[in-house]
Formats: structure tokens, sequence, C-alpha cells
């Protein structure tokens, strides 16, 4: 058994991943714990996981640039204050092994001097937006230098260097590797339901033949957008179709005007709806597509804040599994798309091949399998030191 430890950012689309290869890390008996901002902590703990909370996550945040939705974040995953509590917690809790979220570059750039082998990962495609990987980090760079800190090092300094570079995406979904890239290996999505997700019963009937379209924007606290989501029911609220949203605990459903061909949810499992869903309209969280796609569901995108997601929704298109809208889309707009996506039976037959190709692939145990292989590369043979 391997004592792990995680150290975490626990984005919209990041956690639930991290805590299905969690699982199944400790289905194959390692003990896994995590280390985030304050955030976090609950969702781990209610999972079931040992959780450490970094207390310094916003210590410094007054020095970083206001008005922007990147400030907390930036100061969470730059910040020196976090880099310097991150070595104390390293040190304390002694682990085999680090697991490390390819965003948190306080982590990153401290990971040779922690001294322990490591797995870094991507929770997203790597190569189909490698210059968006790289732009983010040159901005969280920015952003700590304003705050009268060092330059954060490149990303290809703190990613190439590493172990092994593991992202929960589908290699025949994502872009070739560039040269020099080649500790990146794909597992295939990890599409882990967090506790609180559970089977919600609908109110239409199992044997009702109208089409379902699930509403799913960003569970991210960074992305809270009410008008949005409000603009995505009126959207379909003259359309012959009954509507799910599920707003994920960042938006109540108090907030929102549903029509009568609509509920909201604050959580839900997806995995029960989408067996009985069309459509999906979402914001091109790479879980939320690579969810519609292994149960062969179009999408319409309309895309949020994250970097990533623009590159989703353009993959979807580019997939002919969908439509891509700008993220300011109009109720109109988003109308007009679901309408045609709807009608259109080669939106479906798109994401039906993309289904085929997930196949039966499990993200989280080719995950655990890349860890234990790390371990095993470098853990010296089990007859050292026998007498």
């Amino acid at each position: 058994m391997a004592r792990l430890l995680w150290l975490n950012w626990s984005g919209g689309g990041n956690l639930p991943p991290s805590l299905g290869i969690a699982r199944a890390l400790s289905e194959r008996g390692h003990e896994v714990s995590f280390a985030g901002r304050p955030e976090m902590v609950p969702r781990v703990k209610t999972a079931g996981y040992r959780a450490i909370e970094i207390t310094e996550a916003y210590a410094q945040v007054d020095g970083y640039p206001k008005g922007s939705h990147l400030t907390r974040m930036a100061c969470y995953l730059s910040s020196p204050a976090v880099e310097e509590q991150l070595r104390r917690i390293v040190a304390d809790e002694a682990p085999d092994a680090l697991l490390i979220d390819g965003m948190f570059p306080a982590a990153l750039m401290n990971a040779d001097a922690f001294g322990l082998p490591h797995v870094v990962f991507v929770h997203s495609f790597v190569f189909r937006q490698l210059d968006m990987w790289r732009r983010i980090f040159s901005t969280f760079s920015t952003m700590r230098q304003a705050a009268g800190f060092s330059a954060l090092p490149s990303l290809d300094e703190l990613w190439q260097p590493r172990d092994r570079i593991v992202s929960t995406s589908h290699k025949d979904f994502d872009r070739q590797p560039e040269p020099g890239w080649s500790n990146v290996v794909h597992v295939g999505p990890v599409l882990e339901d967090e506790k609180f997700a559970v089977h919600t019963p609908l109110p239409w009937a199992e044997d009702d033949p109208t089409p379902i379209v699930l509403i799913s924007f960003s569970t991210g606290f960074e992305q809270r957008d009410v008008a949005k989501v409000q603009r995505a029911l009126d959207a379909l609220a003259d359309l012959p179709v009954h509507a799910v949203a599920t707003t994920g605990g960042i938006v109540a459903p108090n907030e929102l005007a549903a029509p009568a061909n609509a509920v909201v949810l604050n959580y839900a499992a997806h995995d029960p709806i989408l067996r009985r869903t069309s459509l999906v309209m979402g914001h091109g969280g790479h879980g939320t597509a690579m969810r519609s796609m292994r149960h062969g569901v179009p999408m319409v995108v309309i895309p949020g804040l994250a970097g990533d997601q623009p590159y989703v929704a353009a993959s979807i298109a580019e997939w002919g599994a969908g439509l891509a809208l700008p993220g300011d889309a109009s109720t109109q707009q988003m109308r007009e798309a679901a309408r045609r996506v709807l009608d259109e039976k080669h939106f479906a037959e798109a994401a039906a091949e993309r289904s085929r190709i997930l196949g039966k692939v499990d993200g989280a145990a080719a995950a655990a399998v890349e860890v234990e292989a790390l371990l095993r590369k470098v853990q010296p043979p089990l007859s050292a030191g026998a007498a």
C-alpha cells in the first residue's frame, strides 16, 4: 500500500475526476489524502477522504489584480504563501508519492524540491489546447508579478520535466503530441458523481415520447451566471420538449423562473437523466461533454469563462456532435440551435459514434494503473534490505 497526497485544485471540472481516481486507488489498497483550498474540504470529506485545508489559500489575495474572475484562483494557484504551506504539508505528511493537479503552478514549481515521485493530472485535452494552457500560466505569472512576486516558470518548464502527465481525456479526441511530450498518457474520461449528486426522479413518465433537454452549466463559483441559465430555460420554453436544469449549488433554483415545461434541480446525478435525454445544453466543461458523448447525446455548447471551454465547444462542432455558440448567446440563438440539433439526426449519429469510441473505457482504473506503474518504477525491489 502506498500513501498518496493529492495537491488539488477543486475547480468545477477537476475535483470529480480526482475523486474518481482516488476511489480506484483506494480499491487497490492505497491511502489517498487531499490538500486544497477551503472550498475543497467539505467535498472531499463527503466523498470519504481525508482533507487538509490550505489555510493560506487567499492570504495574499489583496496584492493580486482586482476585478477579474481569476483573482482568487490565481492567488491560490500561484502565491508564495501557498507554496510555503505546501512545502510544510508535504514534509509533515511524508507521502510515498504526490498527485498534482496540472493547473497548480505553486505545487508544480516545487515538484522536484519535494523529492518524491509524482503524477500530474490534466482533466481535459492536452495537445488540442496546449497554447491555451500556456496562456493561462502566463496570465497567472503576470498576476503574480503584479502582486510583487517573482514570475512563474513557463508551462513547458513546469510540465515537460514531470515523471508522468495523465490526461483524463481520450487519445482519439485530442490532437497528436508535439515533440518532447513523451510523458503524456491519455487514460480516458473519469466521470465520477460526487455523493450529493443523487438519482432524482423526473416528473415525466418513462414512456413519455417528448424529448428531454438537460441544461447543465458550470459548477465552479467563479463561473456563476444566473442570466445564462435563465436564457437557456427561456429558449426551450416554447419548444415541444421537457427541460431539466441542474445548477450545481452555485445558482439557487429560486433565482430562476422555470417555464411550464421545465424543472430546476440543485443537484442530480446526470447519468440516469442522460439515458432519457435527446440534447444537452452546456458550458463546454470537459466532464459534461465527455459524459454526453459517452451516452451518445448531442450538445449545444455555450462556453463559460474557463479557458478550455471554447476548445471543447469547437471539438463538439468539429465532430458533428452538436453546435457551438458564443459565450453570450442570446435566447433566440439558443432556441434555434436546440431546434436544429433536435431536428437534424446527423448530430445524434455523430454523438453515437463518439459513444462507440469511448466504449467501456474506465479512466479511473487506467489512471490508477499509471500511478502504480510509477510507484513500481521508483520503489526498490522487495528483496532489497532482506537479511
